[in-house]
């Protein structure tokens, strides 16, 4: 076996089992082959019994290259989840990964969440669930709320009736007020792997989100997702789930829409809840959407 083969297996692991977004899928299979190369190892087993001081050397390796503590944070988690597959592939009786504590993120002043912040927690909070379903619903639900909008108790009120989703919505806002939101496809395609990995049947009058136990899913589990994966990334306690839907009014005013336009895909009551976003530089906005947004990656 080479080294080559390992990272085969493990880009089939991260996409077709764990169905990581390609984004997360290139950083992992990077952090991985930065550890293969630097180590010579070519073999599960090897790869198995690499321990926390192995790992230290890795990370020090990056810090030297001039990584910052949010991407250390990052590495650290992507080298804890190849250290795990290898000692599953390996059959290792413990196949938990090796302990070992992240970087302590110095607290800044609070700061809007970029167009990379917001797809980076989608990413991150995936990877970090206690389940592959779990991690995906969460994803979806913070997909949705950046790229569409939508308010967090908006999303968790969803029937599974809306499925497949389309290219537009109807949501349910406030007081009871519908409106059309559209739905991009890299929120889709979120949807449609939870609903691919969900173990609980969505029947079309229950919940489109699920708890642990079958339930209605809770807002405190999306928001101590977020939490957890806003922590590893060192971004401030601002960046809530509410913060998501923020950032996708001010990027999208940024790049050009109309304060009414607006208005209506935020199902505000009145136009001054939405002219609080005027506030946002307009210029640096368009340039980061343009870069980053998924209404344009899409």
């Amino acid at each position: 076996m080479s080294a080559a083969d390992l990272l085969e297996a493990w880009h089939t692991h991260l996409t077709a089992d764990r169905r990581r977004s390609p984004h997360t899928v290139r950083a992992y299979l990077a952090t991985a082959n930065r550890l293969l190369q630097g180590s010579g190892i070519a073999a599960w087993e090897d790869v198995a019994r690499l321990e926390g001081p192995a790992l230290r050397k890795q990370l020090a390796a990056r810090r030297a290259d001039g990584i910052g503590n949010a991407s250390t944070a990052r590495e650290l988690s992507a080298l804890k989840a190849f250290v795990t597959f290898a000692r599953q592939q390996a059959g290792a009786p413990d196949a938990r990964a090796p302990r070992l504590r992240g970087p302590r993120i110095k607290k800044g002043l609070p700061r809007p969440v970029t167009p990379d912040e917001a797809l980076n927690v989608a990413d991150l909070v995936s990877g970090l669930a206690a389940e592959d379903w779990i991690g995906a619903r969460d994803r979806a639900v913070l997909l949705l709320l950046y790229g569409a909008g939508m308010r967090i108790a908006e999303a968790l009120a969803l029937p599974a009736s809306v499925l497949p989703l389309g290219e537009t919505l109807v949501v349910t806002g406030k007081g009871n007020k519908q409106r059309v939101v559209a739905i991009l496809p890299v929120v889709r395609e979120a949807v449609a792997a939870y609903t691919a990995q969900c173990p609980w049947p969505l029947v079309p009058d229950q919940p489109l989100f699920r708890g642990a136990k079958g339930g209605a899913l809770n807002q405190g589990m999306v928001q101590q997702a977020m939490a957890k994966a806003r922590a590893a990334l060192g971004l401030p306690a601002t960046a809530t789930p509410h913060a998501l839907r923020h950032s996708f009014a001010t990027h999208l005013l940024g790049a050009g829409a109309d304060l009414r336009s607006l208005q209506e895909l935020l199902g505000h009551a009145s136009l001054g809840s939405t002219q609080i976003y005027t506030k946002v530089d307009a210029a640096t906005l368009l340039d980061t959407y343009r870069n980053a947004h998924p209404r344009e990656r899409g």
